[in-house]
């Protein structure tokens, strides 16, 4: 099935049905639209504060395929410049992170500040008679950049919603489940892996707690997956409450198609930590929530959630709020998976070491989960690719109908039930409506408001 230019993104994705069409994940002229309606004008992740911490300090980013420099200008302001030449567009960065104190382009040597702006052209006055204007031709600056408590993105659009808007509550509390538990910092290195599947085949997974039984039954077997309870270091502290993970879970759908989804915290399982104190395993801690800043951030849709955040397009916020995770699209059949480690500044070493043990051997190339995950995913999109195959959509509808929202007292909703696709299903229906905008205007106005009636 080839993209028909006359068909509406929307009638991709029957939200009433729960169905969305497999062409999305494998036709080349859509995913050229994606990188132009989503990426080019979403608020985009670019790395985390303490990666760039002085002056001249950089990390190279992407903004769909298109790499980018975050960096830090001369007066330590935060600056996000496309890594492109405007000679002749070679890249004037070629390491992945560093400190520099300004951008050479190695083809004809044209050399920028760390604002982007030209400072350098050789042969200037003798070749170009002094007559190249150097302010019209600095690097392409983003259209708006900003932090949130240390996690910076960028967007290329100018007429973008500032980013404490576009987070909107959801996405805010998705990077207060992280950014709550303390002075967190990256740890060095990203590690970086290409899997053959479409980028959203990829997102949607990190709602997807159905497959976790099937999918991980070997990491489960091995021993090394552990269920979702606070084990204790104490062999003769009480045992936690029982509770099935399955039939204990929370949805959060938000604005431009945020979510959180996954497992949740019961009152009693709040109460056995708090009665078991320090005996419980570092990594199972929860304690934290219910400290006075933590506890006001996340608020009572957040105090309970242990579900995973997107914050849409791409990144995801996972592992208990250890990890982010970057898809980034590399044509329809591949993405680039790129993982973060963050830990608290003062956690202690022997937890630290414990803790990026667990990141390194869970997610990412060398991660039991991830294999597993990586090989579905290749299938999946494998088989959206045949004329025959994209005659029947997939399906997305578990529980629809049946989430009935509850509303804080500061009006965000959520939504407690069993493992549901309600997150996933949010993600596509947000997708349409950006691809069926022709300019933030547009998806300001046609966006599917936050539900408020059953989903």
């Amino acid at each position: 099935m080839l993209y028909d230019s006359t068909k509406p993104f929307h009638t991709y994705v029957d939200a009433k049905a729960g169905t969305v069409d497999r062409a999305i994940f494998a036709d080349q002229a859509i995913y050229e639209m994606e990188l132009e309606r989503i990426f080019a004008r979403a608020w985009n992740f670019m790395c985390h504060e303490s990666q760039i911490p002085k002056a001249g300090d950089f990390f190279l980013s992407f903004i769909g395929e298109e790499s980018v420099i975050a960096t830090r200008d001369k007066k330590g302001e935060l600056q996000v410049l496309l890594n492109s030449c405007r000679h002749r567009g070679n890249a004037v960065c070629r390491a992945e992170m560093g400190n520099a104190r300004s951008f050479l382009c190695t083809y004809h040597g044209w050399t920028y500040g760390l604002d982007g702006q030209l400072i350098g052209v050789p042969g200037y006055k003798d070749f170009y008679h002094e007559q190249l204007d150097k302010s019209q031709w600095g690097l392409v600056k983003a259209g708006k950049v900003a932090s949130y408590k240390g996690f910076v993105f960028a967007t290329m659009d100018p007429e973008a919603p500032d980013l404490d808007e576009y987070l909107g509550p959801v996405g805010r509390l998705g990077l207060d489940l992280m950014a709550e538990k303390g002075d967190v910092v990256a740890v060095e290195g990203v590690q970086k892996n290409l899997i053959g599947c479409n980028w959203k085949l990829a997102v949607d997974n990190l709602y997807d707690w159905y497959h976790v039984q099937i999918s991980h039954a070997s990491s489960t077997m091995s021993g090394y997956s552990r269920p979702l309870v606070p084990a204790v270091v104490d062999e003769g502290a009480p045992k936690p409450p029982q509770q099935n993970q399955q039939m204990l879970h929370r949805v959060l759908l938000g604005d431009y198609g945020h979510g959180i989804s996954g497992p949740r915290r019961s009152p009693e399982m709040r109460e056995y930590q708090q009665l078991v104190g320090d005996k419980i395993e570092p990594l199972n801690d929860d304690r934290w929530r219910d400290e006075p800043a933590a506890k006001a951030a996340l608020g009572e849709a957040g105090a309970d959630t242990r579900g995973h955040p997107n914050i849409f397009p791409n990144l995801w916020v996972a592992s208990g709020g250890t990890q982010l995770s970057l898809r980034l699209p590399r044509g329809p059949g591949q993405c680039e998976i790129w993982w973060f480690t963050l830990v608290p500044r003062d956690m202690p070493k022997e937890t630290r070491d414990l803790r990026i043990m667990r990141a390194n051997h869970t997610f990412g190339p060398a991660g039991m989960l991830e294999q597993d995950d990586g090989e579905n995913w290749d299938q999946s999109t494998r088989a959206t690719r045949g004329p025959i195959a994209q005659r029947y959509p997939l399906n997305f509808a578990m529980n629809l109908g049946l989430g009935e929202p509850t509303v804080t007292a500061d009006g965000v909703r959520y939504i407690d039930t069993h493992i549901n696709e309600h997150a996933q299903l949010w993600t596509y229906r947000a997708w349409a409506e950006w691809m069926d905008a022709d300019n933030w205007a547009d998806l300001k106005k046609s966006r599917t408001p936050t539900p408020v009636g059953a989903v």
